[in-house]
């Protein structure tokens, strides 16, 4: 994950390349990462399924190698309508990868240590993430197209060494497992609940759906706000957006243990979610670069306390048989906001400013808190019972 998420240089920079590189305009550009978005839902059900089926090694595999060309080929659609194409097709492929390795780290993991799990997985991403778009501004700034070849090699270099070490290990789990099964006569699995039907669970994602239209700005219209309002060059947004994965890479095991030992999980998504609107609200406040810093370090920490540990109760809710299906539909809840972000955030920009959109998304981010922090207590409540 950290090999992969080193070279993670293309979404952070997407909307930048289409707006500055083939002037699109800033609606063009929410278009296509909508398209992203429709690809994100597509890939989280297409992953989690083939993830309960198959497993979640050949699923991640699959991904992996699929997403190389892919990469290269984004490049020779300079088009709305050829970009909004090739990056469908990729962010399906790609976000296939999601829930087969939520389940691969609860495969893994023992139980007791699943939100630390989650939180070393995420820790490995944002340490990848504090250096692809640190080094995706650089690159960027000779030629967007280095952008697209360095994701590629890291994709593929991460798809290497997954293979090297997992193959034998996968083996070894599953033959062990089969084992277990038949010494406790487990001829017929009893089949765990229906994740599509359960309607605590669906509410609960579609808050988490929520939360995620306002954080994963970050991705985009946050990108965009730099170079159009605050004047940033590449290279300076990449230093930003880097620093908040080192941030996230330094503090977030502590703050997760310090979480775990002091907060419940419906207060930990209430803490979470407020501070995320917090940040925004800096941004509604200031446009100066110090206040910039401030801002992502709030919404860095504000990740730290969300993120995890809405992994941990999605995996909590599951069973064995069904963990593919609900860390699909909990993914796919996170993937509907890649097409709503960029439609939404670029409209309301467009339409009516940025300050605008830094304070719908702070109320809406003290809203959603409240909400998750009823719907988790609830949760917790009737599974105990």
């Amino acid at each position: 994950m950290l090999i992969n998420r080193s070279g993670s240089m293309v979404l952070p920079f997407l909307g930048v390349y289409m707006t500055d590189h083939l002037h699109f305009s800033i609606e063009n550009a929410g278009i296509v990462l909508g398209f992203f978005g429709v690809g994100s839902v597509l890939g989280s059900w297409i992953g989690g399924y083939f993830t309960d089926r198959f497993g979640e090694y050949k699923v991640q595999i699959i991904s992996l190698f699929l997403s190389v060309p892919l990469f290269l080929l984004i490049p020779l659609f300079p088009t709305v309508e050829g970009m909004a194409f090739i990056i469908l097709l990729q962010s399906t492929v790609t976000e296939s990868f999601r829930p087969a390795n939520s389940v691969a780290i609860t495969k893994y993991a023992k139980p007791e240590n699943i939100t630390r799990s989650f939180s070393l997985n995420r820790m490995a991403i944002n340490l990848g993430f504090s250096v692809g778009p640190a080094m995706g501004g650089i690159l960027s700034a000779i030629s967007y197209e280095f952008l697209f070849i360095a994701n590629a090699v890291a994709v593929f270099v991460a798809g290497i060494f997954y293979v090297k070490f997992f193959r034998k290990r996968n083996k070894i789990f599953e033959k062990d497992r089969k084992l277990h099964r038949k010494n406790k006569q487990e001829i017929k699995v009893k089949q765990g609940r229906n994740a599509y039907r359960d309607v605590p669970f669906l509410v609960y994602s579609f808050l988490c759906m929520i939360f995620s239209v306002c954080f994963f700005q970050f991705f985009n219209t946050i990108p965009i706000f730099y170079k159009e309002v605050v004047h940033l060059d590449q290279q300076t947004i990449g230093y930003i957006l880097g620093y908040s994965g080192f941030i996230i890479v330094i503090l977030e095991m502590l703050v997760v243990n310090w979480a775990d030992k002091y907060l419940n999980l419906s207060k930990t998504l209430l803490l979470g979610s407020v501070l995320v609107g917090v940040s925004f609200f800096l941004l509604f406040l200031d446009a100066h670069l110090l206040t910039i810093f401030i801002s992502i370090s709030v919404l860095s920490f504000a990740e730290i306390l969300a993120l995890p540990f809405m992994s941990t109760i999605t995996a909590l809710r599951s069973d064995e048989q069904n963990k593919g299906a609900y860390m699909g539909l909990n993914g796919m809840a996170f993937a509907v906001s890649f097409i709503i972000t960029p439609l939404l955030g670029t409209w309301v920009a467009g339409q009516f400013g940025f300050k605008t959109l830094w304070m719908g998304s702070t109320i809406t981010m003290i809203l959603v808190g409240m909400g998750l922090y009823k719907i988790v207590q609830y949760m917790l409540e009737k599974k105990a019972s």
